[in-house]
Parts: C-alpha cells; structure tokens; sequence
C-alpha cells in the first residue's frame, strides 16, 4: 500500500508544482518566451484554458491556475482516501487540499531557491533556467539582500530565504498537527 501511496502522491504533486509554477511565472511576470516557461504553459494549458472562461485573472494574477491547483490537490486528497481508506468526507478533503497547495507551494519555492543556487556556481555564460529562476525569486530575494550586509561577494540571501522557508513550514505544521 505503501507503493500506491507514493505513486498516486508523486504525480499529482509533479502536476501540482507545474500547476503552482504557471501561476508563480505569471505573477512574477517572468519571460514567457523562455523554453521553460514554454514547457510550463504547455503542460498546463489543456486544462488552463476551460477554467479561465469561467474564471478571469485579476489583479495579474492567475485564477485560473490557482483554482486549477486546488482541484488538483483535492483529486490527490480524494484518490488517497479512496484507494487507502475506501470512504471519503468533502471537509477533510477541502482543508487538507488547502494545506497541500500551500505546503507545494513553499516546496516549489524551496527548490527553485536550490536549483538557482547551483546554477549559479556551475553554470558558465547565459542559461535560460537560471535566467528564469532569477526572475521568480529575485522580488524575495531583493528585500533581505537590503537588510542583509555584504558578505565579500558571498549573497546569503538565499540562504535565509530557505532557513525562512523551512521555519515557516515548521510553523505550518505545528499549527496544523
């Protein structure tokens, strides 16, 4: 049972980033003729598209792709239920739908702050991932290189912002639990 869990869980979170992705690429206003948000569109717009018929943006920000990930994530609450404990009741599954896409969300900031920083020590010349990566997490990353002194070269803002993510997820869970 252990194995379903973890399949079923695993691709509904890889769709759920991508979902959370498109909506963070939007906000942030990131370029959309890079080939990884070319990708991120692609692979969302099947099921983006209906929802912004019924759902427009609003402020530059994606409705329709935030509300596409909720339905995502209580498909996979729902699926778990179902193949796990064979019922299903509509309020577990709408709040811990809710926890699921703010928990993948800071896991999807999370690890574009890692990928970035690794980028950045190996990559050599322009490369259209970091170039991306740059453009979400710079708007979070800009007010803590204000507060945060020079380091010699060294930016640790990264760093904070991750030690920030994983605190507040803590927090999330102890509030939750």
């Amino acid at each position: 049972m252990n194995t379903i869990q973890f399949l079923i869980s695993t691709l509904f979170d890889l769709f759920l980033m991508v979902v959370l992705l498109r909506f963070w690429l939007q906000w942030a206003k990131a370029d959309f003729y890079n080939p990884m948000s070319q990708f991120v569109v692609k692979a969302t717009s099947f099921a983006v598209k209906p929802l912004r018929k019924i759902i427009p943006g609003f402020g530059g920000l994606d409705l329709a792709s935030l509300l596409l990930a909720f339905i995502v994530a209580v498909a996979k609450i729902s699926t778990l239920m179902l193949v796990l404990y064979g019922g299903w009741a509509i309020q577990p599954v709408i709040i811990q739908a809710l926890i699921t896409v703010l928990k993948e969300g800071l896991n999807l900031v999370f690890w574009v702050l890692i990928i970035r920083a690794i980028l950045s020590w190996v990559s050599q010349g322009y490369n259209p991932i970091e170039a991306v990566f740059h453009q979400l997490t710079e708007p979070m990353l800009k007010p803590i290189r204000k507060v945060l002194p020079s380091m010699g070269g060294l930016d640790l803002s990264v760093l904070v912002l991750i030690i920030g993510i994983q605190a507040l997820q803590m927090l999330l869970m102890d509030f939750l639990v």
